[in-house]
């Protein structure tokens, strides 16, 4: 089993990538592998919904949303940590997740999925709710802790010292641990995934006859 760790943030060794090794930390205790993607400071176009993924499941635009497309899909389960920028998620992870969900929903659909934020004081709740909006349109189990997964500091010798933070993170790790080994058990026993019913799309304008 392996857990991929997506740092969102520009800095390898930062705020976010200190708490994701904290998960991490705790995934080993737990047997469970895990690899950090780290994102850095690329230019990632964002999706131009020109549907052309649909025909050949990769993006049209042949940049690191690819790569990061054929990563996922050999992981067992996501992290996907965040700092936060005007209490939103940085733009480049969100440029990277909705290219990748758009184009390579396969590879992540009825895989355990969480977030992390990372603030200096506020607009982690806002930055969480939004990547996890991601996991529940992608039939992607939401893994919970004790509270929200957020840590706070301007760097990562702050992070350290947010126990409460830190705590909440290793009971994350530690469910996500536990939810990929009942997916184990229940894929050694045959039970599988759910099958999907075949898409309805309806608009909500309605235009008068």
């Amino acid at each position: 089993m392996k857990v991929l760790l997506v740092n969102g943030s520009s800095h390898s060794h930062g705020c976010t990538y200190t708490a994701l090794s904290e998960i991490a930390k705790t995934l080993e205790i737990e047997g469970v592998q895990s690899e950090i993607f780290q994102l850095g400071n690329p230019e990632i176009r964002d999706c131009c919904g020109c549907n052309g993924c649909k025909q050949t499941g990769e993006c049209v635009f042949n940049d690191m949303v690819n790569d990061f497309i054929n990563i996922a899909k050999h992981a067992d389960g996501f992290v996907f940590g965040t700092p936060v920028y005007y209490a939103h998620p940085a733009g480049r992870l969100l440029s990277l997740l909705d290219r990748a969900f758009y184009a390579g929903g396969y590879a992540f659909a009825y895989k355990p999925a969480a977030s992390v934020a990372s603030a200096r004081r506020a607009g982690t709740t806002a930055s969480f709710d939004v990547l996890n909006k991601y996991f529940t349109i992608a039939n992607m189990p939401v893994v919970s802790s004790n509270y929200w997964n957020n840590v706070h500091g301007s760097t990562s010798e702050d992070v350290k010292e947010d126990l409460e933070g830190l705590q909440t993170l290793r009971n994350l790790a530690g469910n996500m641990a536990w939810i990929l080994k009942c997916i184990e058990v229940g894929q050694y026993q045959g039970i599988t995934h759910p099958k999907q019913e075949e898409r309805i799309y309806t608009n909500f304008i309605r235009r008068n006859r």
